[in-house]
């Protein structure tokens, strides 16, 4: 139900955008040079459980999450609890978000930022790197497998790393047909919204060694990374369990001390 809405208005919208692809895909090549996100992941997790640490002021299924969000502030608290990443919502009618976060986020820290929207068009992965990000994400759910394809291989043109995020095996295979290096896995249903704690661990063995491996939503605490870990994954998402947290960088610290994965 919250996917296909959310959808249908970003695809809406992208009918109606008449930018032209071409002097997009050069605007987004004359930026200047990414932080390698996928790299700072297969660094960070060698040793400790890797943590994308997410700014996101609201949810559609909870509403605003904690009033007066400073993305800078945020940002700076992330990495000074050893955020090997940000990531960033850009969506704003469902999630409060905005390029302005991701832009004074990137701008405030020196570690990578993934740009955490509904990529439905090759526009949206040109934007991504214009914006400023490091990492676009694509949904499998969201997409054709054709559409996946294509915006994978412009993300790879322009520079920019690339998130795909699967909720099944079905998906991981359609990701890894595309040569995806960096996959999620997400324990939220987009249909409900409602989060499955084990969804992760059953699918982490359907994911390729040398591929990275993230588990997406729904981390509460170090018993939950420490699963994940085990289960073999490199990093963790985490943005609801941050954001409400009075101490984030603490957080981060603990879901980083866990053992060597498995």
């Amino acid at each position: 139900m919250y996917l296909a809405k959310i959808l249908d208005r970003h695809r809406a919208a992208a009918q109606f955008d008449s930018r032209r692809l071409s002097q997009l895909i050069d605007q987004a090549k004359s930026v200047g040079p990414t932080r390698g996100f996928v790299q700072k992941l297969r660094t960070d997790s060698l040793q400790q459980l890797a943590v994308i640490a997410e700014i996101k002021r609201r949810s559609p299924s909870k509403g605003v999450l904690r009033e007066g969000i400073d993305a800078v502030d945020l940002a700076r608290a992330f990495e000074g609890g050893t955020a090997s990443c940000l990531s960033v919502l850009t969506d704003d009618v469902s999630f409060g978000g905005s390029i302005d976060d991701l832009r004074q986020a990137r701008a405030a820290t020196a570690i990578p930022v993934l740009r955490k929207d509904f990529t439905v068009s090759e526009l949206d992965v040109c934007d991504a790197r214009i914006m400023g990000a490091d990492c676009v994400l694509l949904i499998a759910a969201a997409l054709s497998q054709p559409e996946l394809a294509a915006f994978y291989q412009l993300a790879n043109e322009i520079g920019l790393d690339v998130l795909v995020e699967t909720h099944d095996e079905d998906e991981v295979e359609r990701a890894l047909l595309v040569g995806a290096t960096l996959i999620g896995v997400n324990q939220r249903d987009l249909v409900t919204f409602q989060v499955d704690h084990e969804r992760a661990v059953r699918m982490a063995a359907a994911i390729p060694n040398g591929v990275v491996k993230v588990a997406e939503s729904g981390v509460r605490d170090a018993n939950d990374a420490q699963s994940l870990r085990n289960a073999g994954y490199d990093a963790v998402l985490v943005g609801e369990s941050l954001i409400i947290s009075n101490d984030p960088a603490a957080l981060i610290g603990s879901l980083r001390a866990t053992s060597t994965k498995n």
